[in-house]
This record gives C-alpha cells, sequence and structure tokens, in this order.
C-alpha cells in the first residue's frame, strides 16, 4: 500500500471519529448538565521512509470545560453546580458524576435523581432527609437544611479526566478512579432554583458537522480518485507487456 493512501486513511479515521462526537454533541444540546466532547489530534511522523511523512492520530477526547447557561426554574428541589465540580450519585454501573441537578424526593426522604438513582453527600454515602419536613433549603456550600435544621449535604465532587472516563445516561460521567470531594473552595457551591443546560452551541457544533462531513467526502473522493489511476497506470503497464 503506499504513502498516500496510508495518509488518507489516517485523515478518514480522525474525521470520523470527530464526526461521531460532533453528532454526539448536537444531539444533547439540549440535555441538562451535558458536557460536549472534543477531540485533539496529533501529527505522527514516520521517518522510517526515505522521506518523512505526517500522519494524523486518530484522537483523543476530552471533556469541554465551559460552563453551560444557567436556567431558573424556581423549584427547591433543582439545584447547579456553580464552578469546576460535579454532583455523585449511585447508579447501576457504580457512582458517577452529573451537573444535572434535577433532584426529587421519594416517599421515605430519599433525595434522587429523575432516573431514581440516589444523589449522594460528600462522604459518599445516600441523601436521606424527612419526607415530612417539608421543601429543603440548601446553601452555597451545599448544607441541607429541614425546618433549619441541617439534615445532609449534597456533595460535589472533581476528578481528572485524563484519567480516563465513559459516559452513563447521556450527561452522567463514570471516571477511572475516584472522585475527590471538594472541601473549603470558594469558587465552587451550589445554586437552588436553577439547571444548567447543555454547554454545547448547537450552530456551532452545526457548523463544524457539516465542514467535517465535506473534508470526510473529499478526502474519500480522493482515496477513489488513487485507487483509479493507481489501476489504470497497471492495466497500461500490463497491455504494454504483451
Amino acid at each position: 500500500m503506499d504513502t498516500a493512501l496510508y495518509v488518507s486513511l489516517s485523515s478518514q479515521i480522525a474525521l470520523e471519529r470527530r464526526l461521531t462526537t460532533l453528532s454526539d454533541n448536537v444531539a444533547n444540546s439540549n440535555t441538562v448538565g451535558f458536557r460536549a466532547t472534543e477531540v485533539k489530534f496529533e501529527e505522527l511522523v514516520d521517518n522510517r521512509r526515505p522521506a518523512d511523512v505526517a500522519f494524523v492520530s486518530s484522537g483523543e477526547n476530552y471533556l469541554s470545560t465551559r460552563n453551560g447557561g444557567m436556567k431558573q426554574t424556581g423549584s427547591a428541589l433543582d439545584f447547579a453546580v456553580q464552578g469546576d465540580a460535579w454532583f455523585s450519585i449511585e447508579t447501576p454501573a457504580g457512582p458517577a458524576l452529573t451537573r444535572d441537578g434535577r433532584f426529587t424526593m421519594t416517599e421515605d426522604g430519599s433525595l434522587v435523581t429523575l432516573n431514581g438513582y440516589p444523589v449522594l453527600d460528600p462522604g459518599g454515602g445516600a441523601i436521606q432527609l424527612d419526607a415530612a419536613g417539608g421543601e429543603p433549603e440548601v446553601s452555597r456550600d451545599g448544607a441541607l437544611r429541614q425546618n433549619g435544621v441541617q439534615l445532609s449535604a449534597i456533595g460535589l465532587f472533581t476528578f481528572d479526566p485524563a484519567n480516563g472516563y465513559s459516559r452513563h445516561d447521556n450527561s452522567a460521567i463514570l471516571p477511572n478512579g475516584e472522585a475527590e470531594p471538594v472541601v473549603d473552595r470558594f469558587d465552587v457551591g451550589v445554586a437552588q432554583g436553577f439547571i444548567e443546560q447543555s454547554n454545547v452551541n448547537a450552530v456551532s457544533e452545526m457548523t463544524q458537522l457539516i465542514m467535517v462531513t465535506r473534508q470526510f467526502e473529499n478526502v474519500s473522493a480522493l482515496v477513489r480518485d488513487a485507487e483509479r489511476i493507481k489501476q489504470d497506470a497497471i492495466r497500461t503497464l500490463g497491455g504494454s507487456n504483451t
């Protein structure tokens, strides 16, 4: 296989990966608390050939750190994280992190997500409130009070995406490794009566999606043309030797 085809194929693989992430971002542009996936590509140089040849890597995914817009709901059980931190919830796949703070209280007083997953406190335990205690009040540090008495606290956690992660239920994240509780940070807090919208700019992502789609089609056309030229050359050379 010639060098040009190798380079084209590496470009196609990279573009296909970017198409996948862009499509996922667009699909979740209205998902509460969703953080967009970006891709970082690197140039790979093969210096084993007579002339150095540059390929593009298949790419490495990373999470966008942009905050989504804050939407006021007025609900006492809607919460938004302010700053670089996440809520922690217990899922069938294990503890997950999310910025979707649309919670509800069960008949027994458990604070859970819309999917019924328990919301965790700073120590990793499920939050338990008084079902008959009325709507809770939450201070910026996450402390949960009913009738002026603190019963629990909403845990805020951080993790290093560079260690790897996987998605769970769209906006949630399953980190590789332990998430660390946030302690005494003035730049991180909880806002009650708000939710964080997706940080995806749908117009920008759609524009990029169209551009990358065209680039993929152009590279595919170049590969087809190169293959056709090679086949024509083989037929021509083969005919001249008969």
